[in-house]
């Protein structure tokens, strides 16, 4: 062990570490003695209430980008990072529990692209697979490179064995117990990040002086490095949000937020991706299951304040981030090849917290970055086991052949995140990394997915052309712009960072419509009748709710809670 490591943890650190993975290992083994088939395994048998897929949805979503992204992102640009929560998640959520888990739940499939498949045929299902498959696993190596790195800032591993030693603390629960081990450690961990954060937060305002002495000192700095930093007004407003979009003009940078972000990214991500819908499907009952992102959504917007918020403190409180923010090389950070603002939640936890906090807080990240990569690879094992080789490669094999297939994915998906996490090192800002993935991944499939739903004569060709040409937009504008890529992008487009991303996917939601509109005004589509329960218009609205609901009180219907989370969101938005 390091005597000059990042992080300087003492014996009670460690001892609340080790409870942890007690716990967390102990999860996975109670979750494997329930299962039987492969519903059990990769569906949690359908069969857990409203609040804990709830808090699952959340907690799923609760691991790299949430923690390090956020914080990163706060420190770098300030408050219009909440955009990423308050505009680019809750009205997606809403959207999800109160539109389309009817039809996720309700079609009894068992992932996403098994839905596309019934909708659009095996042309749309097999590109949408093999997409998501190669999505989940970059992004499983953002998390895994997050969680090696606490290891590394904390014992002072080389890199690489902190990354094998992380991925094998997740394989061996995901494997043991399937989605219901990931599910219930994820809301073990949700409670153990707020219970880690939370005291971050507070500490680190009472370190700077409250809000007031936070921004006097953001401004302060502002005002000092007028050609590295944004200026104090950009930091302390969320809209028009120009350093967060990086555009001149304050119209097209609420355009951007709003379209980009909120709509195409936002939509995109939280309403077509099995990483989160998998947690709502894996609910005891169809109203269950409306309700679970709409549970989900009451944490999810008072986050910022356990992620954001220590991102700005530390731009100011800790000498090594503010360095970094006013344009020097610092050395030292995690990686050890320089502090990055990727860095500023340890910094101000070694900052600001005595040891016993310092070791919860330490948890809290090691559970978060667990709980978002486990959330990664117990879907890909899905989608890997049944929508391409049950589909395509080794049919009409018992169920167990199945689930064994399972685990199998989950070790080969563990061991590709040690490579793709290499990936993920060389951008000082994870969110840039993750946003560009999401305009190449989920953009299209939204794109597609939206217009199959409520529009009854697009066709099955039309559902994989406009996938491919969507997808293709966006890297083209990524190869356009500057460095979104690295060396593969040219320039030649004025934009870069979280800009360049919400073109990206702006472009490749335009393109995937009007190429589906086309195609499908040209080819036949599927006969009447047989979309039911696919397509908005074609299913029953009895098919759509649980008839029980009428008999509940308004906070335990989706409609009046979703209404709730939708005043609540707009009510922050307005004060900050």
């Amino acid at each position: 062990m390091a005597a000059d490591t990042l992080i300087q943890a003492n014996a009670v650190d460690y001892l609340l570490i080790a409870i942890y993975f007690a716990f967390v290992l102990g999860i996975g083994f109670l979750a494997s003695r329930g299962m039987s088939n492969s519903v059990d395994f990769f569906l949690s048998g359908r069969s857990l209430p409203a609040w804990v897929t709830g808090l699952a949805f959340i907690s799923a979503n609760l691991g790299a980008v949430e923690i390090m992204g956020m914080s990163a992102t706060g420190a770098q640009l300030g408050l219009p990072t909440v955009h990423y929560f308050w505009i680019g998640a809750i009205p997606a959520m809403l959207f999800l529990g109160v539109v389309m888990m009817p039809f996720y739940y309700g079609s009894k499939v068992r992932s996403v692209p098994e839905f596309m498949k019934r909708r659009f045929g095996t042309g749309a299902h097999l590109v949408n697979a093999l997409s998501f498959a190669i999505a989940q696993l970059l992004i499983a190596g953002i998390n895994l490179y997050l969680l090696g790195s606490i290891v590394h800032a904390l014992l002072g591993w080389p890199l690489w064995v902190a990354l094998i030693v992380a991925a094998v603390i997740v394989l061996s629960y995901i494997t043991l117990g399937g989605l219901k081990a990931a599910i219930y450690n994820e809301v073990l961990q949700f409670f153990v990040i707020v219970a880690a954060l939370l005291p971050l937060t507070l500490l680190g305002l009472h370190r700077v002086g409250g809000w007031d002495g936070l921004t006097s000192k953001i401004e302060k700095a502002a005002a000092a490095n007028p050609d590295t930093i944004a200026p104090a007004a950009e930091q302390l407003n969320s809209w028009p949000g120009a350093a967060l979009t990086g555009f001149n003009s304050d119209f097209l940078s609420v355009v951007g937020i709003v379209f980009g972000l909120g709509f195409v990214l936002s939509f995109g991500y939280w309403t077509t991706n099995f990483v989160e819908v998998q947690r709502a499907m894996a609910a005891d009952s169809i109203s269950a299951a409306r309700k679970t992102p709409i549970i989900g959504a009451f944490p999810k917007m008072f986050i910022p304040f356990i992620t954001i918020f220590p991102g700005m403190i530390a731009a100011v409180l800790v000498t090594e981030i503010a360095r970094t923010k006013a344009g020097e090389a610092v050395p030292g950070g995690a990686s050890g090849e320089g502090v990055t603002y990727n860095d500023s939640l340890l910094y101000l936890m070694a900052e600001v917290l005595p040891n016993g906090l310092l070791g919860l807080a330490i948890t809290g990240l090691l559970a978060a970055f667990m709980a978002g990569m486990a959330a990664n690879v117990s879907a890909f094992n899905t989608v890997v086991s049944f929508d391409i080789i049950q589909e395509y490669i080794i049919k009409d094999r018992p169920d167990d052949f199945y689930v064994k297939l399972g685990r199998w994915a989950t070790v080969a998906a563990t061991a590709t995140a040690i490579f793709t996490a290499v990936l993920a090192s060389n951008f000082s800002n994870i969110m840039d990394y993750l946003q560009t993935l999401f305009g190449f991944f989920n953009a299209p499939l939204f794109a597609t997915f939206i217009l199959g739903m409520f529009w009854k004569r697009m066709t099955a060709t039309a559902g994989w052309a406009g996938l491919v040409s969507g997808t293709l937009a966006a890297v083209l504008v990524g190869i356009l712009a500057e460095g979104t890529l690295g060396g593969l992008s040219v320039g030649v487009l004025p934009l870069s960072g979280q800009g360049a991303s919400f073109v990206a996917a702006g472009a490749a939601f335009v393109v995937d419509i009007l190429v589906s509109v086309i195609v499908s005004l040209v080819t036949a589509p599927k006969p009447e009748g047989s979309l039911k329960g696919l397509v908005y218009s074609e299913t029953p609205k009895e098919d759509l709710v649980d008839a029980e609901d009428a008999g509940r009180p308004w906070w335990e219907r989706p409609v009046p809670l979703a209404g709730v989370a939708l005043v609540l969101v707009i009510i922050l938005n307005v004060i900050f």
